[in-house]
């Protein structure tokens, strides 16, 4: 009789579906209990590049000792220690979210919204709009938002910030960068993935953010994106942060924005009037866009949309080709 129970077991053990484990890891350094603190809004828009001492220690203070928690899509947890030597928080955590159904773990949820301060690393945002848009983490990260915690992000973790989003989801792995010229020569190029509704920040409705933008060389496939956006009728005056390496925008709750790091700075842009040309297979042709460029101490405010210590101009783009109201003719 034991035997036959064994040998019946052992076949349901075989035929049964394999229990797959979660793919997700979280690493934490400092006090495992989390403790909670009266978190202040904040949003520390880092443009990828070397990491800003200054950028991490803006989002530490707005969690108020609290908890710090790195979110990724791959790699590693190198953040833990950087930020843990330069903040006196509570604990600092990286969570890898490496799958659609990690990132449906109702623990995963639990983490992020048990922290004070969260910051996306850079990577690639594919990954993020592929897993995390329209899951748990979409929900957690709002959440977090609703709650007026402290945010951040750098690279491809400040590309999937904005209402609008540059989704690289056509990225090639040999080609991982879409270039200026590709989206200016064909704003519906296959490559230009633009996207919407991940993370519900008030401060950034109607805008596009972007990172490592004048080293890159990114106005002219910024201003596809735009021309775009105002074509497909999401919006008709869309606004872009674009942020260059080595360069941080650090911004208050009510819209109060400053720029930090030795880097080119940031980029405001607004559009002022529907593209003439934005279609398939035509290069794009779009006039009178402003361009506010804001270099290190200057001062910028999202709601007013109006600076100081920065520079105003205007580009056009005609046929595919980028023309600029400044001296020198350069679109930065």
């Amino acid at each position: 009789m034991k035997e036959s129970f064994l040998l019946v077991f052992s076949l349901l053990l075989a035929t049964a579906p394999p229990m797959l484990a979660s793919d997700y890891k979280y690493i934490r350094i400092g006090n495992e209990r989390d403790i909670s603190t009266q978190a202040v809004s904040g949003y520390a828009f880092m443009g990828g590049g070397s990491d800003l001492d200054e950028a991490f220690r803006f989002l530490c203070e707005k969690g108020r000792g609290g908890d710090f928690l790195i979110l990724r899509a791959a790699g590693d947890d190198d953040y833990n220690s950087y930020v843990n030597s330069i903040c006196k928080m509570n604990s600092v955590a990286t969570l890898i979210i490496p799958s659609r159904e990690a990132a449906n773990e109702p623990r995963v949820a639990e983490i992020i919204e048990q922290a004070e301060a969260v910051f996306i690393a850079g990577g690639d945002q594919a990954r993020y709009i592929n897993w995390w848009q329209h899951s748990r983490v979409a929900d957690a990260l709002n959440a977090h938002i609703a709650a007026g915690k402290p945010l951040g992000g750098t690279s491809a973790g400040l590309a999937v910030v904005g209402e609008f989003i540059y989704s690289a989801q056509g990225d090639e792995p040999n080609d991982p960068d879409l270039r200026s010229v590709q989206a200016l020569a064909d704003p519906y190029f296959n490559r230009v993935t633009v996207r919407r509704d991940f993370l519900k920040i008030d401060l950034l409705r109607n805008t596009l953010t972007d990172s490592h933008f004048v080293k890159r060389d990114r106005m002219g496939r910024s201003l596809a994106f735009l021309a775009r956006i105002v074509q497909d009728e999401w919006s008709a005056d869309p606004r872009e942060i674009a942020v260059d390496e080595k360069s941080a925008v650090l911004v208050e709750s009510d819209g109060r924005a400053r720029v930090i790091g030795p880097g080119k700075g940031a980029y405001l842009i607004r559009v002022q009037a529907a593209p003439s040309a934005c279609k398939t297979g035509v290069p794009l042709t779009f006039h009178n866009i402003a361009v506010y460029h804001a270099p290190r101490d200057a001062r910028f405010d999202l709601k007013s949309w109006g600076g100081s210590g920065g520079v105003s101009y205007t580009l056009s783009v005609e046929n595919g080709i980028v023309s600029s109201t400044q001296a020198t003719g350069s679109a930065y």
